[in-house]
């Protein structure tokens, strides 16, 4: 089992220095499908790793996810994050680029300066529409059906210290059609989500 919570001496297992590729981290909540889509992604390109997946929820499905690709995941708690244990972690490793695929937390002022331009999410709606807390996921997809929107997609951006108000790097759009449930609208995100996502990423490593 690839699984290494914060705080264990054996978290260093999962930390390990790579020469000569560009090196990535991902963070994730919940399934962890676009972490997989990244990881598959780049199952070719020698000079593009995926590091380690990190995760604040013990059952979040992206833990089997790694355990089955072979890619180290670090499991942690909020205290973790409060103490510094998660961005010395980071540190450690030095990723070129950490990647929030589903990662539900704000992200700590500390980590936004350490990794400054360095850390992207991807946002299920065409921000600054249904941005903000609270609005992820399917919550974001009911919003857009509620409010009548003809059309909806994808927003990756660069991380502040505020929720999705960093500047934004790529969008994407799909219509939404009369009738269309809230459970439509993200099967047709998430096809755009699983297109695009790791050609940004490829596309900010090569810069």
């Amino acid at each position: 089992m690839s699984q290494y919570p914060i705080g264990q001496s054996y978290l260093c297992c999962a930390i390990y220095s790579v020469i000569m590729r560009r090196n990535i981290v991902i963070f994730a909540s919940g399934s962890g499908s676009n972490a997989e889509q990244i990881v598959q992604y780049f199952h070719s390109n020698s000079s593009v790793e995926v590091s380690a997946f990190f995760t604040n929820n013990a059952k979040a499905g992206v833990i089997k996810r790694g355990n089955r690709l072979g890619i180290p995941t670090v499991v942690f708690h909020t205290e973790a994050v409060k103490n510094g244990s998660v961005l010395a972690a980071l540190k450690k490793i030095s990723p070129d680029l950490i990647v929030l695929a589903g990662y539900l937390k704000l992200i700590p002022s500390s980590w936004v300066e350490a990794f400054p331009n360095k850390i992207i999410n991807i946002h299920p709606a065409l921000l600054p529409k249904h941005g903000g807390k609270g609005m992820y996921g399917m919550n974001v997809h009911k919003a857009v059906v509620e409010n009548g929107d003809v059309e909806s997609g994808i927003t990756i951006h660069y991380v502040t210290e505020a929720y999705d108000e960093g500047a934004p790097i790529f969008q994407a759009s799909v219509p939404v059609n009369s009738g269309d449930t809230p459970e439509d609208v993200q099967k047709n995100v998430q096809k755009l989500e699983h297109e695009h996502f790791p050609r940004i990423v490829e596309k900010l490593l090569s810069e």
